[in-house]
């Protein structure tokens, strides 16, 4: 039992000890991001292209547009390199990205480069750009909309949960999972979903040029390789993220070996990345030395 207390009490003082024993190292490693983080600014200065990078699920365009806004008021970019590697996401925030990368577009150039994956929403935000680059290996496409429930009752049955609801609406519990779908639900929701998809596929009508009446070769959800992609009209050209770059300082009008880019620091994200290594180190140890 008094082994019990014991291994208790390591673990209610373990973060006391952690304070007491590396405080310096801890107020430093803080000190050191932030001094880092401030240098950025000053790494960047004088930079006349950007990269923005599109990456991971599209679920709130706010966290891009503070981005997009910068460059856009920035008169000494004079083009953007918006590198995609994204499954998609929502359609709002899709859509909103769309808009905003195709307004900053029209102030200066930007050439998407589909690094690995430029798929349903990914590829809708990146429509209004100059031109789409791709690597060889990368999956573009998955033009389509979708809307996904489930109906859980009869999980719920077995466990005892019966809803309850009050509801002002014939389609006001709309997608619900308590139950399934009615008949006229089933049909609003496909009625939604056909209006978003027609919208998809007419900017892409728009943007890329290409035959609406041909939609079905290049949407209904298919996503292709980069060498079908290019030969349905979908992308512009095959080529490496240099490739890509080259081609932007070309449309920017920036001389051959003007060209300095700002972008994200990837030193910055090794030494975060560094920063938590550390960090984890020194518990391992705590514990090591508290814990026989």
């Amino acid at each position: 039992m008094g082994e019990v207390f014991r291994v208790i009490g390591v673990c209610i003082l373990f973060p006391f000890a952690v304070l007491t024993r590396y405080f310096k190292a801890f107020i430093v490693l803080i000190l050191l991001v932030f001094v880092i983080g401030s240098m950025r600014t000053d790494i960047d200065k004088g930079a006349n292209l950007a990269i923005l990078e599109l990456k991971g699920p599209i679920l709130d365009a706010n966290v891009w547009s503070e981005s997009i806004q910068t460059l856009s008021k920035d008169s000494a970019i004079k083009g953007v390199l918006l590198v995609v590697d994204s499954p998609g996401g929502a359609l709002s925030p899709s859509v909103e990205l769309y808009e905003e990368i195709k307004r900053l577009n029209q102030k200066k150039p930007i050439v998407a480069y589909a690094e690995g994956v430029m798929a349903s929403g990914s590829y809708y935000a990146s429509l209004g750009v100059h031109s789409i680059y791709a690597n060889k290996g990368a999956l573009v496409g998955s033009i389509g909309v979708i809307f996904e429930g489930l109906d859980a009752s009869e999980l719920m049955a077995k466990i005892g949960i019966k809803p309850q609801v009050l509801k002002a609406g014939a389609y006001k519990e709309v997608g619900t999972f308590t139950r399934q779908w009615a008949a006229h639900e089933k049909e609003e929701l496909d009625n939604l979903i056909q209006r978003q998809y027609q919208m998809f596929v007419q900017d892409v009508c728009q943007e890329r040029k290409i035959p609406c009446k041909n939609y079905k070769d290049y949407a209904e959800g298919r996503i292709f390789d980069a060498s079908s992609a290019l030969s349905l009209g979908l992308i512009d050209s095959i080529g490496t993220k240099s490739d890509a770059k080259k081609a932007l300082v070309r449309i920017a009008g920036i001389k051959e070996g003007e060209e300095s880019w700002r972008g994200k620091s990837k030193n910055f994200d090794d030494y975060l990345s560094q920063v938590s290594h550390s960090l984890s180190q020194i518990f391992a140890n705590i514990i090591l030395r508290s814990v026989p």
